[in-house]
């Protein structure tokens, strides 16, 4: 008995050690995430919005224990990357081309507080790409209203393969290869004034998914290639202002940083 005591002391011991120092609920939470989306929800089109569940527990909040901690927002987006990742297939296509993607920078505006035992919504879309770069907003919205907790803008930067490329291969995907692109709404391309990045539309006359397909002539011929790249350029939103001042700032600041060094 004294035996099985010391036994279920060390284990309790050991789960502890592990848990302060590996956090293991942050790793199978993004473990259950990354299933979920794997196996579990539809696949979604590059220029889809996708949701993730949240809700703001007793280790989420401040110290004051009164709203989720500022830096807690930040960590949450991590599920909602990989989520976009996993059912658009972007980050299997940017390693299957020989890339890699990680953080760039990342901006996040405060609207109104998260309280403990709330439950909240992050939709995140694509508004953006360049050669390098990938732009994405996430908006932290509450379910029962639809009001916007937050607002953050993200740069994905990926090496060693083109971004232009990627979204060549993913962006005349159909609804034939398990996706289905939405109509872009007012949710998912809010206006300036309602605090978003704004957008234009897709064109939604180049097919009823929202995107185009091409008709004839075999795989790889130029009139196939040039009519893919046309329809991609096509579907690519338009810089918005507020972003391109804020790639302006970062690169300034990179400017000012490799000066120092």
């Amino acid at each position: 008995m004294e035996q099985l005591c010391y036994l279920a002391l060390s284990v309790l011991l050991a789960i502890i050690v592990v848990y302060g120092l590996l956090e293991l609920h942050y790793f199978l939470r993004m473990c259950l995430c990354v299933l979920l989306a794997r196996f579990v929800k539809r696949r979604c089109h590059i220029l889809d919005t996708t949701t993730v569940n949240g809700l703001c527990l007793t280790n989420d909040v401040d110290t004051l224990l009164y709203h989720m901690n500022n830096a807690r927002y930040f960590r949450e987006l991590d599920f909602a990357r990989v989520d976009f990742y996993e059912r658009t297939n972007l980050y299997r296509t940017i390693t299957g081309m020989g890339g890699s993607v990680f953080q760039g920078a990342a901006t996040i505006r405060y609207r109104r507080f998260i309280r403990p035992f709330h439950r909240f919504n992050i939709i995140s879309r694509i508004i953006y790409w360049d050669e390098q770069s990938l732009f994405m907003e996430h908006r932290f919205v509450r379910p029962s209203d639809k009001f916007v907790h937050c607002i953050a803008i993200c740069r994905q930067r990926v090496i060693d393969v083109s971004m232009e490329a990627v979204m060549s291969e993913l962006l005349p995907r159909t609804s034939s290869n398990g996706f289905r692109a939405t109509v872009l709404t007012s949710l998912a391309a809010p206006s300036p004034a309602a605090g978003g990045i704004s957008n234009p539309a897709m064109d939604t006359s180049l097919a009823e998914n929202g995107h185009g397909t091409t008709s004839g002539g075999a795989a790889g011929t130029g009139a196939t290639a040039s009519a893919t790249a046309a329809h991609c350029l096509k579907l690519k939103p338009s810089l918005p202002p507020e972003l391109a001042k804020w790639i302006e700032y970062n690169d300034m600041s990179s400017k000012n940083l490799r000066s120092g060094c």
